[in-house]
């Protein structure tokens, strides 16, 4: 045996009140005209129809309540019939003997008894009812919980693969930007403190950041300036990035979704290179959404001899689709000298 998943009890009850009130009142009124109608006084009619929607209906109750609190197998399911036959025949017990208590007239026990199997059939396809009523509620509600459950497992399972995706990004970054603070250390030594000091206020937004899936487009450009300043002092007056924003201040997209672009267009956009790079960073809204477009010069006859793993774009695609469950917000287009990534990101309407 296993214990029905409780759905929510102020619901529940509710349901079980209203449909205990149905019973009795149209038992009440049913039982109570077909006896007037058949020539019984209207004493006798109120009385036997009263009695006998009271003790349904709390058998009705009864059944509901156990099934609540305890539902069988699916293999042992014939409990329930015989807990419904059971009831049924209680019920009808109590019913004959209340009756014949109050109403001492031998005639009409005798039509008491002469009724029993039309009365046996009808109690017993209501009890029965509300029985089946039941096992439905408690197999909707436990349906509802393993969706609910699956749910949350899929939620927390894209929630670590984020995490997790964003974490990959920062060592690469990371171990660049303490090259570069060392070799600053004997040469330049103040340039150093500087990378130092701005490396420390980029780790520390990006911590803060680590609880929060969606920012808005001003707080993501303050701290993509940050990881700009430090750039730039790795590479100095060969780095130029430009940012041209139209409007779209109130837009929101995934935390730290820029900076792979970035560092995409940098890693490619100087190598080889030893003169003045320059990266573009277009941010405009086209509809519900926000479009960041990414350029930087591109050889392709020399970038085909470099091996990469190419993770910092499948990251963002991925994040993207995690979030977003869609697999075309990324762009890239390769051209002789060009590469342009562009990501697409949803607004709510």
């Amino acid at each position: 045996m296993i214990p029905a998943n409780q759905p929510p009890v102020i619901e529940r009850n509710r349901f079980l009140l209203l449909s205990c009130s149905i019973i009795f009142v149209g038992w009440s009124i049913i039982q109570g005209g077909l006896l007037f109608w058949y020539g019984t006084t209207m004493y006798t009619a109120i009385v036997d129809s009263l009695i006998s929607a009271a003790i349904i209906t709390l058998a009705c109750y009864v059944v509901a309540s156990v099934l609540f609190y305890y539902q069988p197998q699916k293999e042992k399911t014939t409990y329930i019939l015989v807990w419904v036959i059971s009831l049924t025949v209680i019920s009808l017990a109590v019913i004959r003997y209340a009756i014949g208590w109050i109403i001492a007239s031998e005639e009409y026990q005798d039509l008491i008894d002469y009724s029993l199997p039309l009365r046996f059939l009808a109690a017993g396809l209501l009890i029965g009812c509300m029985a089946i009523i039941n096992v439905l509620w408690n197999i909707q509600q436990n349906n509802r919980d393993n969706e609910r459950r699956k749910a949350d497992a899929e939620k927390m399972a894209r929630e670590a693969e984020l995490y997790s995706l964003r974490q990959k990004l920062q060592p690469h970054f990371l171990f660049n930007s303490l090259n570069s603070i060392i070799a600053l250390i004997t040469q330049k030594p103040d340039l150093a403190r500087t990378m130092v000091f701005q490396l420390s206020d980029f780790l520390r937004g990006t911590l803060h950041m680590d609880d929060q899936q969606l920012l808005d487009l001003e707080a993501e450009l303050e701290h993509l300036q940050l990881y700009i300043d430090i750039e730039k002092v790795r590479f100095g007056h060969r780095l130029n990035i430009k940012i041209h924003q139209e409007g779209a201040r109130d837009y929101q997209l995934p935390a730290m979704i820029i900076q792979p672009l970035l560092e995409n267009a940098i890693k490619y956009g100087l190598y080889n290179t030893t003169g003045q790079v320059d990266i573009n960073i277009d941010i405009s809204k086209q509809d519900n959404l926000l479009k960041i477009k990414v350029t930087n010069p591109f050889d392709l006859d020399s970038q085909t001899k470099q091996k990469s793993s190419g993770f910092g774009l499948r990251s963002i695609e991925r994040r993207l689709f995690l979030i977003y469950g869609r697999t075309d917000l990324l762009h890239t287009n390769a051209g002789k000298h060009i590469f342009t990534a562009t990501i697409s990101i949803p607004q709510p309407e």
